[in-house]
């Protein structure tokens, strides 16, 4: 098997759950399982792996849990949801890739690894958090947060109430030698889950953990380039990306180049909660050295490699 470099593959968290009928953990369990499949197709086509993913709903879910408990336990902290959400899709991914390997008799082991992310403590973002989390509250109960826990709530498009939290940009993640290491060493690395778990340095360097969300494409483009991958993956819900999209005269692009994608992000071809993030993500691992990067959707990634299908997006 000839060795094709090393690939950062960015799942999204959304796509453990199928539907509003599917949301269970042994569904999430399956759904993942489905994509880990894609991910050993890749490895034996020769890839290393570092796999990283989502985690909105399911940190959504963790915060409901902890609301729904308050009369009787400690509420959970951002930071926390974040640790412990990389932690339970940890596990799924790699024992699901870990059954893989054995039902594929390769000699193969996947470890995943709790990661942390640095923001910067004076990133704006602070100042003017847009992010919405948890659940939709009534006005007086997100007034009543506000004042009693500093929440910033926001009335979120005639839907209810919401919390809303800082989404920083991240600078370094702490794990990215311990993660490259057990790339060095054969390992397929699940990490940097939800874009790692947002912490910031104090004046001593010490790491405080944060009420803070970081985009989960951002995060892995940080770390493909921290750990110089050949290849950026985003795994999302659709084959291509395209231009002019659901409108009449939809266009389908293959390749383009970074100026090419500037090019249409200026345009407006993008939408801000789906695919602007994930082709920002790409253009800074581009600019800072990465070679290339695709974007297409789990069950494609295979063929896609061999240039049959998916977005391909080169400096």
């Amino acid at each position: 098997m000839e060795k094709k470099g090393v690939a950062v593959v960015a799942v999204g968290g959304n796509s453990l759950i199928k539907d509003e009928d599917h949301k269970t953990i042994p569904d999430q369990y399956h759904a993942g399982k489905e994509s880990m499949k894609h991910i050993v197709d890749m490895i034996e086509q020769g890839w290393e792996v570092v796999v990283t993913h989502g985690n909105g709903p399911q940190v959504g879910f963790i915060l409901r849990r902890s609301e729904l408990s308050r009369h009787e336990l400690h509420d959970v902290s951002l930071d926390f949801c974040g640790a412990d959400s990389q932690g339970s899709i940890g596990y799924m991914f790699a024992m699901a890739l870990h059954n893989e390997f054995l039902a594929r008799g390769m000699k193969k082991q996947a470890a995943a690894i709790v990661t942390q992310t640095i923001v910067d403590r004076n990133d704006k973002a602070f100042q003017n958090p847009t992010k919405p989390i948890g659940s939709f509250m009534d006005e007086k109960t997100a007034k009543e947060r506000r004042d009693k826990e500093g929440w910033v709530v926001v009335e979120d498009a005639g839907r209810g109430w919401r919390r809303v939290v800082a989404s920083p940009i991240p600078q370094k993640i702490v794990e990215a030698e311990a993660i490259n290491s057990l790339i060095k060493a054969g390992f397929t690395v699940v990490g940097v889950g939800g874009g790692g778990i947002p912490v910031i340095e104090d004046e001593n360097g010490n790491l405080v953990g944060v009420e803070a969300v970081i985009d989960k494409d951002f995060g892995s483009a940080l770390l493909a380039n921290l750990i110089n991958a050949d290849l950026f993956v985003i795994s999302t819900a659709v084959e291509k990306v395209a231009i002019n999209f659901n409108k009449p005269d939809q266009k389908w692009i293959d390749k383009m180049t970074a100026a090419e994608a500037r090019k249409y992000m200026e345009e407006g071809h993008f939408a801000k909660g789906s695919m602007l993030p994930k082709i920002q993500a790409i253009l800074k691992f581009l600019d800072a050295g990465g070679k290339k990067a695709l974007i297409t959707n789990p069950e494609n990634i295979g063929r896609a490699l061999k240039g049959e299908t998916g977005t391909w997006i080169v400096p």
